[in-house]
């Protein structure tokens, strides 16, 4: 168990994450960060999938009650 003060850097780190999102969404399709955004890697890889940064922000937002955000 983290101690208090720890849980609220987590949550802030959430926060700041979901803006940030909202922010790449927004954007004209044309820009190279909104471009790697909607990406989705090739190829495969030996072992466990990685989870992408979008699903581990989707499940963020799940836990934080949003349901549909796009």
């Amino acid at each position: 168990m983290l101690p208090r003060p720890a849980l609220g850097i987590v949550a802030d780190i959430k926060k700041k994450t979901v803006e940030w999102v909202g922010h790449v969404v927004r954007m004209d399709h044309g820009r190279r960060v909104k471009k790697v955004f909607q990406s989705k890697p090739e190829g495969r890889r030996r072992g466990i999938p990685r989870l992408r940064w979008l699903e581990d922000v989707e499940k963020d937002l799940q836990e934080m009650t949003f349901k549909r955000w796009r």
